[in-house]
């Protein structure tokens, strides 16, 4: 079996307002090259914005790698490592108080994703210098502002 590609995937989301115009922005790292994927949307949340960035960045992967998606988020670096988006999913997108999971529309697509691959999480504590992700940040806000 083929030895997987080692990909650094950097991830992160921007909400005016919450809800309100949001961005997001990923960084592709892979043997020296690199793609930056942005976009947003009109009337969003910082969530919805940081779990598009992960979903945009892991569909832009033409075949299974080994990635490491360096993100800002609890919400998404929790609800994966944790196992709640995958509980939420068998309970029909309820949480554990059996009240509507929020963005399932989202979790549906990027837990499939997932599986597509092989991943490492690592979560970063935002506006804290990191070089990447101090990048998708601004990525992400200047998306925000076309709204």
């Amino acid at each position: 079996m083929a030895e997987l590609t080692e990909v650094q995937l950097y991830t992160d989301g921007a909400c005016s307002g919450n809800p309100g115009p949001g961005g997001y922005g990923a960084i592709l790292r892979c043997k020296g090259y690199e793609k930056e994927i942005s976009g947003g949307e009109a009337n969003t949340t910082n969530n919805r914005m940081e779990l598009m960035a992960v979903i945009r960045g892991l569909e832009a992967l033409n075949r299974r790698c080994r990635v490491t998606i360096y993100s800002d988020s609890k919400y998404f670096v929790d609800a994966v490592e944790k196992g709640w988006a995958r509980s939420w999913k068998r309970n029909g997108w309820r949480n554990a108080s059996k009240q509507p999971a929020k963005n399932p529309d989202l979790w549906e697509k990027l837990l499939t994703l997932l599986d597509n691959h092989e991943v490492k999480l690592v979560w970063l504590k935002g506006h804290a210098g990191h070089p990447e992700n101090e990048r998708c940040d601004r990525m992400a806000v200047a998306e925000s502002k076309k709204f």
